[in-house]
């Protein structure tokens, strides 16, 4: 049933085909944008092993996000902090990646974070994810931080209490997720930061074992990965560079579990991933690229010496091949979801990084009139 929203909207556009004809304006749609704000500090290996285990899943969850009938468009960012590798005079703490729909990178820069011992300034990272990041000024927008970690929160110079009360007052909600016993965090002031910031907090065991459920239909959405990467038609160097990012996201996420690129994969299949700053097929759907004006020595070897009207076969061909592999990874999406739900119910794991994150932005974008049927 949840997926069927996402086969109608593959089937939309396959309709339109690559004419020319307008699809949804996306510039107009709300957006949810979701900003983790994560403690790499040496305790937090478990913590960082679940972001990365469990990135997609959580992404697999805002695909069915619906705002009075409209998909909004999706922005991540991370941030670590706590890190005694980052410059002490920034607090120990960077922007890993500001505020993007290129899923590929968000994944990217999660599989580069390391830990290592460090002062953890809960108010201050907050204070720089609000200063740094390009909040959406809508209040139609679902705007979130998830801040996870194990120190106390009113560690540093700038305080947590004004950090989560100009969050709040710009309409960004501030989540925190203590990783330990819960009323350690109640007592080192995560649910204070919390209620302040008119979010929720939670505790997890980060170090908890990634439930990994293995399901029928794994070894067939294994295969049309692989058929859907090549669907993907890159152009020029940049391009090129990116279809290597695209596969080297998939070897990390396999490398993680199976279960983690398999969720990895029927991301890929959802209108939330987009490449058309590299992908000739997502350009011309977008309308960002004119296949009929690119150079030569732009396209792939297998376009070269084409003529505008092979060029558009080409590219269409593609277009309807990945719009059918899509709509049969979505069936089977649907397919494995009811099996691993039920899954999930007999083993009864609930205190991870995802569970939190998930349950979280259901309920405040329900407050948004986001709806994820």
């Amino acid at each position: 049933m949840k997926n069927r929203i996402l086969i109608s909207l593959i089937a939309l556009f396959t309709a339109a085909s690559l004419s020319g004809k307008p699809g949804p304006d996306l510039n107009k749609a709300p957006k949810i944008q979701l900003a983790i704000l994560l403690d790499t500090s040496s305790s937090m290996d478990g913590l960082i092993t679940q972001a990365k285990s469990q990135l997609w899943r959580i992404v697999n969850e805002l695909v069915l996000a619906k705002k009075e009938g409209v998909s909004p468009r999706l922005e991540v960012a991370i941030f670590e902090y706590g890190n005694s590798t980052l410059p002490e005079g920034e607090g120990y703490m960077r922007m890993a990646t500001s505020f993007t729909g290129d899923l590929d990178r968000v994944s990217a820069n999660l599989f580069e974070l390391s830990t290592n011992g460090g002062d953890e300034y809960c108010g201050m990272v907050i204070d720089s994810a609000l200063k740094n990041l390009a909040w959406d000024s809508s209040d139609e927008s679902l705007k979130l931080i998830f801040i996870a970690g194990n120190e106390p929160f009113d560690q540093g110079s700038t305080r947590y209490t004004e950090s989560v009360k100009r969050a709040k007052k710009r309409g960004v909600i501030v989540n925190t997720i203590y990783c330990g016993d819960a009323q350690s965090g109640i007592a080192s002031y995560w649910k204070s930061g919390a209620d302040l910031g008119g979010g929720r907090y939670f505790s997890i065991d980060q170090n908890a074992a990634v439930m990994v459920i293995n399901a029928p239909q794994d070894a067939e959405l294994a295969q049309l990965n692989a058929e859907l990467n090549a669907t993907y038609v890159a152009y020029g160097p940049a391009g090129r560079q990116k279809k290597k990012e695209q596969e080297k996201q998939d070897v990390n996420a396999e490398e993680i579990s199976t279960s983690s690129k398999v969720e990895r994969t029927i991301s890929k299949a959802s209108d939330k991933y987009n490449s058309s700053a590299w992908d000739i097929v997502d350009g011309v759907k977008g309308g960002s690229v004119d296949i009929k004006n690119m150079k030569d020595d732009q396209l792939p070897a297998e376009m070269k010496g084409m003529n505008d009207r092979q060029r558009r076969e080409y590219v269409d061909g593609m277009f309807q091949k990945r719009a059918k592999i899509r709509e049969r990874i979505l069936k089977l999406s649907e397919e494995r979801r009811v099996y691993i739900d039920r899954k999930q119910k007999e083993v009864g794991n609930d205190e991870t990084l995802d569970s939190a994150v998930i349950k979280t932005i259901r309920e405040q974008g329900k407050e948004k009139k986001f709806n994820f049927k």
